[in-house]
């Protein structure tokens, strides 16, 4: 049995809805089983991969993104995001991004962010007169900074798979991440040109210094979570873990942690944790039979053959992963192409910081398109809307996140210039 007939295995798998990874890892293990390969190898290969230091931030991280959408951090967010931007017109689209901008800094998922702010944000805008395809599109197209910003749970996957400081990745990735902002942003402000209905108001001085005060908690997270670990005082792991007591002790300290709310904070943990470590698993145990069967060193010849360019290869790249994104979920799409992709980036002279952050923004994409469209499920679901819906309001922000995407892939240092300055 050859790596192809498994890649086609798992391709049918995902045609018929079976979930993800069962679609990996029964082909996966179909091949051990006629390649006399035995179970302990398998079940070993598929356990290696999880049982990573590194990757213990992934639950820790997690904790610290369903605690703060339980807790009330996420509404102190767009509380203080409504007072400082709310008299542009068109207000509540740039409050939306600037929640994001504020969540992402202590949820490194955009399924945790989409889930929490869709419920809020999407009925605040239809309310004040802003069409609901508008109003779900940004919303989609905002949670993608989550997975962007550091802590990201794909940068620590990346980091992890390709061997890079996790440290360097969140660095390269903060410019990205207020790139994304800012072309949601523009495109905000070219569409509410054409809106003088939507005018914003005021806040007043009362407004303001209530909004600032309840969010000065909040701000408290992303200083411990980024400082610790671009200061080097944390590694990723140990900053995940005391900003998860920060957010719980400020969910005691607002009386929004009881008994009841703990315990839904970490059966949520526990089953989003529990989604992702098995198809990490069993995307290890793809990788193994890839490498076995030198799936890699023929692709790289394949290109190396094809082109010269470190352009055309990059290319080459962005197309292949914006079409993985539609069928793979990014982190089982990051363990099965990181250590097929990487090694050919390295021979081109692509650095694999910069390379990092070119694979993540690609997958991410993939999140607002079906099939798979992990967003359009969870923001349609949050808000009771069909995906159809939800696609056709988020495919005019597609744009702006491919110019973005562009930028990043041919303007490095766009990537690179914080982790270089930072010495990281």
């Amino acid at each position: 049995m050859s790596a192809g007939l498994v890649l086609l295995g798992t391709v049918v798998l995902l045609a018929l809805r079976v979930p993800i990874a069962f679609a990996i890892l029964g082909p996966s293990l179909a091949y051990m089983l006629l390649t006399d390969q035995s179970t302990g190898l398998s079940l070993r290969t598929a356990t290696q991969e999880i049982n990573s230091f590194p990757l213990l931030a992934i639950p820790l991280f997690i904790l610290v993104g369903v605690a703060a959408n339980h807790t009330g951090i996420a509404d102190r967010i767009f509380g203080f995001a409504q007072v400082l931007l709310g008299r542009l017109r068109g207000s509540l689209g740039y409050v939306n991004i600037g929640v994001s901008v504020g969540f992402s800094w202590v949820s490194g998922t955009a399924l945790a962010d989409v889930a929490g702010m869709g419920k809020m944000l999407v009925p605040a805008m239809t309310d004040r007169g802003y069409p609901k395809r508008f109003a779900l599109g940004l919303t989609a197209a905002s949670s993608l900074i989550s997975p962007i910003m550091p802590p990201s749970i794909p940068a620590i996957v990346y980091a992890s798979v390709a061997a890079v400081s996790t440290a360097a990745l969140f660095a390269a990735a903060v410019v990205p991440a207020f790139l994304v902002a800012a072309g949601l942003a523009l495109a905000v402000h070219l569409w509410a040109r054409k809106q003088p209905h939507l005018a914003g108001e005021r806040a007043t001085a009362g407004e303001v210094r209530t909004a600032v005060v309840r969010v000065l908690g909040p701000l408290g997270a992303p200083l411990i979570l980024l400082g610790g670990i671009l200061s080097g005082l944390f590694t990723p792991t140990e900053a995940a873990a005391v900003g998860a007591a920060y957010v719980l002790a400020l969910g005691l300290l607002y009386r929004r942690l009881d008994p009841r709310t703990l315990w839904r904070i970490l059966v949520e943990t526990a089953t989003t944790t529990a989604s992702i470590a098995i198809v990490l698993a069993a995307s290890g145990l793809l990788g193994w039979i890839l490498a076995r069967e030198r799936v890699p060193q023929d692709i790289a010849s394949f290109l190396l053959g094809l082109t010269d360019s470190p352009i055309v290869f990059l290319l080459l790249v962005n197309l292949v992963l914006i079409l993985l994104g539609t069928v793979l979920e990014p982190v089982a799409a990051l363990m099965i192409t990181v250590p097929v992709l990487l090694p050919i980036a390295a021979q081109f002279g692509v650095d694999p910081v910069h390379f990092g952050i070119i694979v993540i923004v690609n997958l991410m994409i993939g999140l607002l398109t079906p099939p798979i469209g992990g967003v359009l499920f969870v923001l349609g679901s949050a808000t009771r809307s069909p995906m159809h819906e939800v696609f056709r309001g988020t495919t005019p922000f597609l744009v702006p996140l491919l110019l973005i995407l562009a930028l990043l892939t041919f303007v490095p240092d766009l990537v690179l210039f914080l982790p270089r300055y930072l010495g990281l």
